[in-house]
């Protein structure tokens, strides 16, 4: 096999240089490292990650442990973390559970120190059972995303208070009276503050909020909730903690009879690819899952070099504005 030598030689460089860029090191310029691994390719050149790791107490792995891999979030979530670790150099281990309770993500830490991480994103996006904290480890750098009541550790989150508000203000620019939310499930961090968003803003506006629909993220809860709003005359707006459960506003409105935009307006939160497909194009609060999980994996990068820094980023929403959305509907006059 190669050595960082035969590599060194190659590409006319020290065999310094060449470690630098094997673990990473900042001290060499970017002409000299792509020769590097142009060199390290055209000779078959692989790292020994289990040598470095003896030499440097790095492993160069993180380990992500995540609740739920089947809604759209989390998936873009899981994807945007192990991008932004590959392109750091990074080997990302994925550990999943699938409880929501202390010993399921005490047993699922332990899976992932198995593997030999240097830091952990822990990406819980649900509540733990009533009482229990997050059991994060005090000697392992842990950065956490979706749970930003932790105050005393790293976290970083889109900023989902600004995202509700952003729909809320939207609607009552239109002229609508108030807005009527289809909430996400009360286990959900992000579904309870977008929740306290959607509150906050229509108080700020001086209105008053109404009796919340709650789903579950599915299509079919938005629809059920949908077929009981259809039927109240003052509902014109309504905005749905996610997509999907605007997806099923829109079908329970539409089999009534009820025009969208021009009767009721819709706007979701998420902004999936498939918000522009739908009838019509869905108004949606854009998350950047990408920026999210770069964010997170360069605050683990920073733990891990310095466990005294603490960092509490929330990373903003935009109003992606299409066509379920519009002026409110004139009221009769008699």
């Amino acid at each position: 096999m190669p050595t960082q030598a035969d590599v060194a030689r190659h590409a006319g460089v020290s065999a310094q240089t060449v470690s630098r860029v094997v673990t990473g090191g900042a001290r060499v310029d970017e002409p000299t490292r792509e020769r590097v691994l142009a060199s390290m390719r055209e000779l078959g050149y692989r790292p020994n990650r289990a040598a470095r790791a003896l030499r440097s107490a790095r492993y160069r792995s993180i380990g992500v442990i995540m609740s739920d891999l089947t809604s759209y979030g989390s998936v873009r979530t899981w994807e945007a973390i192990s991008r932004a670790g590959a392109a750091s150099g990074y080997a990302v281990a994925l550990v999943p559970t699938s409880r929501f309770d202390r010993s399921a993500v005490v047993e699922a830490i332990e899976r992932a120190r198995d593997q030999a991480v240097d830091g952990l994103v822990i990406a819980i996006g649900d509540h733990l059972s009533a009482g229990e904290d997050l059991p994060l480890p005090d000697d392992l750098p842990v950065v956490v995303v979706d749970a930003s009541a932790l105050d005393d550790r790293s976290f970083v989150d889109t900023d989902q208070t600004m995202g509700a508000g952003q729909a809320v203000t939207h609607l009552l620019e239109l002229g609508h009276e108030t807005v009527h939310h289809v909430a996400g499930p009360v286990s959900s961090y992000s579904a309870v503050r977008r929740e306290q968003g959607w509150r906050v803003a229509l108080t700020a506006a001086g209105r008053t909020a109404p009796t919340l629909e709650r789903g579950d993220w599915s299509a079919q809860s938005g629809y059920d909730a949908g077929c009981r709003l259809r039927g109240e005359p003052a509902v014109t707006a309504v905005f749905a903690a996610n997509d999907q459960m605007a997806l099923g506003v829109l079908r329970a409105f539409h089999e009534a009879g009820v025009a969208i935009p021009s009767q009721v307006s819709v706007v979701g939160f998420d902004d999936m690819p498939e918000a522009g497909q739908f009838w019509p194009p869905l108004t949606s609060v854009h998350q950047e899952f990408e920026q999210v999980g770069r964010a997170a994996v360069d605050v683990l990068l920073a733990r891990i070099d310095d466990t005294a820094a603490v960092q509490r980023l929330f990373v903003p929403t935009r109003l992606v504005v299409r066509g379920s959305t519009a002026t409110a509907p004139r009221k009769a006059t008699s």
